[in-house]
């Protein structure tokens, strides 16, 4: 279970730093949409 939070951590620290690079807010909303559609579908599917 560790690894899988540490895991998580990881990706969400570089969905951070990448979100401080983008400075348009338009593409960062996309950009999350997209990959909670494609999470989820990897996760349940």
């Amino acid at each position: 279970m560790k690894r899988v939070i540490g895991f998580a951590l990881f990706w969400m620290a570089l969905g951070m730093f990448l979100m401080m690079l983008l400075s348009n807010l338009v593409w960062g909303v996309i950009i999350i949409i997209a990959f909670l559609i494609l999470g989820y579908k990897l996760f349940c599917c």
